[in-house]
């Protein structure tokens, strides 16, 4: 095992997904956390991977934690929280296309870096951290800033950071004080993963293009543009490409499919993949999650997308 970790950070959510019926599945999930799903599968037992956030000290929350430490998944320093416990969220499909109810105001998560000497500690010695906007979007303006700052340690001390704006318009004040939080993150960020129609609803981009070129002026220098069903646009030391992505005939849920996108594009570069290979393995891996049900595909379906 490489002695340099894998690490994100992020809120761990209750899922609750219904058939149509009256059952409802519980599970586990969250965008950070799907994505560090994704790419624990694809790195195996190289790295330690750490999902870093606060937990609260219920039943629940010692299930979230069971489950991971069960996959392959530690929680490093995490702060446990009395009194605390998960948000929870509900999906509802039309077709394949979801929706969500959230019930997350108090959740532990929102606590994760309410001990900096610990949020450090989880960031030490890592090869890698992810982080989105929906992580800067749970915390207060001040948990915010000691956020930015350990991320920006661990860049430092020489872990890579990548990051998603993943832009959710009711987890924010206003549309300005989004914009802030991202673009600072951006200029701490060395792989970017941003989805187009967030980006055109945040910063108005107009094109895939522009969200490049906006990412670029913040000091990004790797770029993947997610698109949906259009091609992925990707740039690297200064040359762009479009990848296309892979059709699905029959999608089943598409909860999750960017994040698994997130996870497998940066299982591939650690692996040593060019960022165009490692989009077209990334989009792979994207088309076999949204035929399964559920945010966290099964290691299996995600690697045998991965290695074709």
């Amino acid at each position: 095992m490489s002695d340099k970790g894998i690490a994100a950070i992020g809120e761990c959510m209750l899922e609750l997904s219904g058939s149509g019926g009256a059952d409802w599945r519980m599970g586990f999930a969250g965008d950070t956390l799907n994505t560090l799903w994704a790419l624990n599968a694809l790195t195996g037992d190289d790295r330690q991977a750490s999902y870093v956030s606060a937990f609260g000290d219920d039943p629940f929350s010692n299930e979230q934690i069971a489950f991971l430490e069960q996959n392959g998944i530690g929680i490093a320093a995490s702060p446990r929280i009395a009194g605390a416990r998960p948000g929870l969220y509900a999906i509802t499909l039309a077709g394949a296309e979801r929706s969500f109810t959230y019930w997350r105001g108090d959740s532990a998560a929102r606590q994760l870096a309410s001990d900096p000497a610990a949020l450090a500690t989880s960031l030490e010695n890592q090869a890698l951290v992810y982080f989105s906007g929906i992580t800067l979007a749970i915390l207060e303006p001040a948990a915010r800033q000691v956020l930015m700052q350990a991320v920006g340690r661990a860049r430092t001390n020489g872990a890579i950071v990548a990051f998603d704006a993943n832009y959710r318009s009711r987890l924010w004040k206003s549309v300005d004080e989004a914009r802030g939080a991202v673009t600072e993150a951006l200029a701490l960020t060395d792989i970017a993963l941003p989805t187009f129609p967030d980006e055109e609803m945040l910063f108005g981009d107009t094109s895939p293009r522009a969200t490049i070129e906006r990412s670029t002026a913040a000091g990004v220098a790797e770029i993947v543009v997610k698109n949906g069903e259009q091609p992925a646009l990707v740039r690297c030391k200064g040359a762009d490409e479009a990848i296309p992505a892979q059709s699905v005939t029959t999608p089943v849920d598409t909860t999750g499919a960017g994040d698994s996108f997130n996870g497998s594009y940066l299982a591939a570069r650690l692996a040593g993949q060019q960022p165009a290979e490692a989009v077209r393995s990334a989009h792979r891996v994207a088309a076999a999650v949204v035929q399964v049900r559920g945010a966290l595909a099964p290691y299996e379906v995600l690697r045998n997308a991965f290695e074709k």
